[in-house]
């Protein structure tokens, strides 16, 4: 049967980031033919006798790279697996060495979802390419009953800490205590260790056998109060996690309070001295007041969008970074650091600002004391259906003043529909409504004089939504 059939009969998605869908859905055939519709869609383009493997601790994620590492097998591929690992380790070595890579991640969303992330050689695919796998028409071979078992090669774990390690002195993080939130991050064996090895006091916590979804734009009520618990119980200078797959960071400042991942991109680019940047339209307005950057261009949401800009950017200037509104940091060129050379890596990357900003001898909330201010605040309705989104935005779209009529306000000089629909008050406040990539959910995104009102508005936002008729 023929990759398409197989893909468009399942109900899998792209999403922001890779294929995305229901774990039952998700079979050793449907996995088969989206790994050989991605090798189709690239193998004219690269020269390439083995691709590379890694996974989540999703209970599912094992059983779906055996599936795509057979159907890789009968299509007369080698396979290297790389075991529970970051998905920007897998793409760092798999970049390093030239072969094209799958990460089989859910990455935030929950445990009963599962999906796949493809790498060329060169990095993330593109937009495009997310449409030739879904039409590609090469035929999948049957698989067998036994799926291959697979055999961890480290060699992804170690490149991706000395990267980092290689950047700082073993004194770097000395007189820092720093926890580290593992609950079932594919990256927890990895962060504490560096940490340690950097010079810092590192306290574990609650290490999960259970997947817990954690989402960086969305903290939880239940995780906010438990960072600050734990400041108070241990007197950290921060808190560090990411979610499932480890390409978006959670860091906390000394206080417990969670930082906003367009706050922390923003630190991190300020202090690598970045020129140009490449950021979601739901990125803090911060950014450009800082005055900081030659050149700030706005996307639609999703790495692969930010990674499109990057050529632009690069034309006039020599260090150019992107990142999101949850915290992923994406190095489109190589950028002098510390007397060493971070070479770029374009895609969501949770260690890197983290790192830049731990190492630094201010704390963390003086730091961002001397940013703008300006406030963010985000949160989502689940299981709110992608039609049903889509239905609101097309009713506000036609007329705004539903939503605005929320605040007694109008308007302001802009309706942004680059994703979603983004609406400028007059008094400057934002409010951004899209639906998720990921999964049927509906995203609020605010912005506001103080984090109070931020909140506000996303609470408003979301009642209005759950209530409206479409």
């Amino acid at each position: 049967m023929q990759a398409q059939t197989i893909i468009k009969e399942s109900g899998v998605l792209f999403g922001t980031s890779g294929a995305r869908g229901l774990v039952d859905v998700f079979s050793a055939n449907v996995c088969a033919a989206f790994t050989i519709a991605f090798i189709d869609t690239i193998e004219n383009d690269f020269s390439f006798d083995t691709v590379a493997i890694a996974i989540d601790n999703r209970p599912s994620s094992y059983a779906m790279a055996q599936a795509c590492a057979s159907a890789l097998k009968l299509h007369g591929l080698d396979v290297k697996y790389y075991g529970v690992i970051p998905t920007p380790a897998l793409a760092f070595k798999a970049m390093q060495d030239c072969m094209p890579s799958i990460m089989v991640t859910g990455s935030h969303i929950p445990y009963d979802r599962n999906g796949l992330k493809f790498y060329r050689p060169v990095g993330e695919i593109s937009k495009q390419d997310e449409v030739a796998i879904f039409n590609s028409p090469v035929k999948v071979q049957s698989l067998p009953a036994n799926l291959i078992e697979l055999n961890i090669d480290k060699s992804a774990k170690e490149a991706y800490c000395q990267r980092y390690a290689c950047l700082f002195t073993p004194d770097t993080l000395k007189g820092k205590k720093i926890g580290v939130y593992e609950h079932s991050s594919a990256g927890r064996d990895i962060y504490k260790q560096l940490f340690i090895e950097l010079g810092a006091e590192v306290v574990s916590l609650e290490r999960s056998d259970h997947f817990i979804p954690i989402d960086t734009e969305a903290v939880s009520e239940q995780d906010k109060l438990k960072a600050i618990s734990w400041v108070n119980e241990y007197g950290f200078d921060a808190i560090f996690s990411t979610d499932g797959d480890g390409d978006r960071p959670l860091l906390s400042d000394e206080k417990g309070q969670w930082l906003n991942g367009d706050l922390l991109g923003l630190l991190c680019s300020k202090l690598l001295s970045v020129d140009s940047l490449a950021v979601p339209v739901s990125c803090n307005t911060a950014i450009e007041k800082s005055g900081l950057f030659m050149q700030v261009n706005r996307t639609k949401i999703g790495s692969p969008y930010v990674i499109a800009e990057f050529n632009e950017l690069l034309v006039n200037s020599s260090r150019v970074a992107g990142f999101e509104a949850n915290g992923g940091y994406l190095l489109a060129s190589d950028i002098s650091f510390n007397g060493q050379v971070i070479s770029s890596l374009p895609t969501r990357d949770a260690l890197l600002p983290a790192l830049i900003v731990l190492a630094q001898p201010k704390s963390i909330s003086h730091m961002l004391d001397e940013l703008p201010q300006s406030f963010v605040a985000s949160n989502r309705i689940k299981e709110f259906p992608t039609s049903k989104s889509k239905a609101l935005l097309t009713k506000l779209s036609n007329d705004v003043s539903l939503l605005t009529a929320l605040y007694n306000l109008e308007p302001h000089q802009k309706v942004d529909v680059t994703d979603g629909l983004r609406v400028t008050l007059n008094n400057n406040d934002i409010v951004h409504l899209r639906p998720s990539g990921n999964a049927p959910e509906l995203r609020c995104y605010a912005e506001s004089s103080s984090l109070q009102n931020a909140q506000q508005i996303v609470i408003k936002a979301l009642d209005f939504a759950r209530n409206i008729e479409v």
